[in-house]
């Protein structure tokens, strides 16, 4: 019956679904995108509470007995049934995102949400326990890396709950975490490239210093010629005796980054580091 190419455990305990609702703190004034509803254990909870609910789902049958199931029940009117990848469409206006998410698409799916527009009022998603914890890690943290960052420039991502496997049918081989994101409004005013760029570089080797991971020949080639050609274009000279690496290091020491590792800085570190790099000519995409 279920689809393991899709990703496809659905969530068959009732207690869990409502608590995802609970979470998602529902008006009933929202609209609701739901990604992945399966059979629609966790879509009637969502119908009980929200004006309308959007359900995006890649497979055919299980589209056709979530359309069965709500049929000429008092939500059919408020169910609509999008039928196909939810990454290859663009995604309708909606206040809440709610999904048990298809786990082959959880950081794809992440970064859509968090680009859309208009910003939303957030969203509660279930993925697995390492990628969750992965998205909510801080400065420290084993698992704080350059997802974790690039999550946290725009959003807020809080640990809502653990879900064990035997909540799913079939079970899943990992333990599942559900989390909830909450946009910054108005987001900062960051070109995502340069960013992760930087970031990108930053954690290349994670536990080196920045210093470090700067110095890398294939870094100092790509900062040269993204440099070379930033003058082009702003018609600038290049200094005389120009070194690319003196300009680097030269960045890193002023900010006092040189000696730090990426895994111990935040995205406020992150922030005046970029401001840093582009107040010195040096871009990263």
């Amino acid at each position: 019956m279920f689809n393991k190419d899709l990703g496809q455990h659905i969530l068959i305990n009732p207690l869990v679904s409502q608590g995802i609702v609970d979470k998602a703190r529902l008006k009933q004034t929202d609209t609701v995108l739901e990604v992945g509803p399966g059979t629609g254990n966790l879509t009637v909870k969502i119908l009980e509470q929200a004006k309308r609910v959007i359900a995006c789902e890649a497979d055919a049958r299980l589209a056709a007995e979530l359309t069965k199931r709500v049929q000429g029940g008092p939500y059919q009117h408020k169910l609509e049934i999008l039928h196909g990848d939810v990454m290859k469409r663009e995604l309708p206006f909606f206040d809440v995102c709610i999904s048990n998410t298809p786990y082959q698409i959880s950081s794809p799916l992440t970064f859509k949400l968090i680009f859309h527009r208009p910003i939303f009022r957030c969203a509660v998603l279930m993925f697995q326990r390492e990628f969750a914890l992965r998205l909510v890690a801080r400065p420290g943290d084993s698992l704080y890396g350059r997802l974790s960052v690039n999550c946290q420039l725009y959003s807020k991502v809080s640990h809502v709950m653990k879900v064990g496997k035997n909540n799913f049918k079939p079970p899943p081989n990992v333990e599942s975490s559900v989390v909830k994101i909450e946009p910054i409004n108005p987001p900062p005013p960051v070109d995502f490239d340069e960013w992760d760029g930087m970031v990108r570089i930053a954690f290349s080797r994670k536990n080196k210093t920045l210093a470090a991971n700067f110095k890398s020949t294939a870094t100092m080639e790509m900062l040269e010629s993204n440099y070379k050609t930033f003058c082009a274009a702003n018609d600038m000279m290049l200094e005389e005796g120009f070194e690319i690496k003196k300009k680097v290091l030269g960045v890193l020491e002023q900010t006092s980054f040189s000696e730090t590792r990426a895994s111990k800085m935040d995205v406020d570190d992150f922030l005046k580091l970029l401001a840093a790099f582009h107040d010195a000519g040096i871009h990263f995409c």
